[in-house]
């Protein structure tokens, strides 16, 4: 018997509403703030479901800092042709621009960090 699971990733912030609305605006999902107001979820409609949980001491990851690594990201799937607006959208709410060497092309990568200096990519999605 398989036991049904489901997942969700939770990133620290010490502002977890703050990060949740960057994610929920740009993703166009819903939070959703329960008991706990130091655990926010963002819900959306095509599958995304994260989570920001309050971290008194958060501190951004150092990557892409050579001596470290990156550990984890969140990998936003876009169509080609509507990536230039994402990326624009995503700097609109605060997003920063990591990495560019990538861009261009059919395997277009653009990494960035979010508010909270959390790292992801937008990645043009494969049919």
């Amino acid at each position: 018997m398989t036991v049904a699971k489901t997942s969700v990733l939770v990133l620290d912030s010490a502002e977890p509403t703050e990060l949740a609305e960057f994610y929920s605006t740009f993703l166009g999902a819903e939070i959703r703030i329960g008991k706990d107001p130091d655990f926010v979820e963002v819900v959306g409609n095509s599958g995304v479901h994260l989570a920001i949980h309050r971290d008194h001491g958060h501190a951004p990851a150092s990557w892409p800092r050579p001596e470290t690594s990156q550990q984890a990201h969140l990998r936003i799937l876009v169509a080609q042709e509507d990536i230039d607006e994402a990326e624009r959208e995503a700097i609109g709410l605060g997003a920063r621009p990591i990495e560019t060497k990538d861009n261009g092309g059919t395997h277009d990568v653009r990494v960035y960090s979010d508010p909270a200096g959390h790292s992801f990519i937008l990645a043009v999605a494969r049919p």
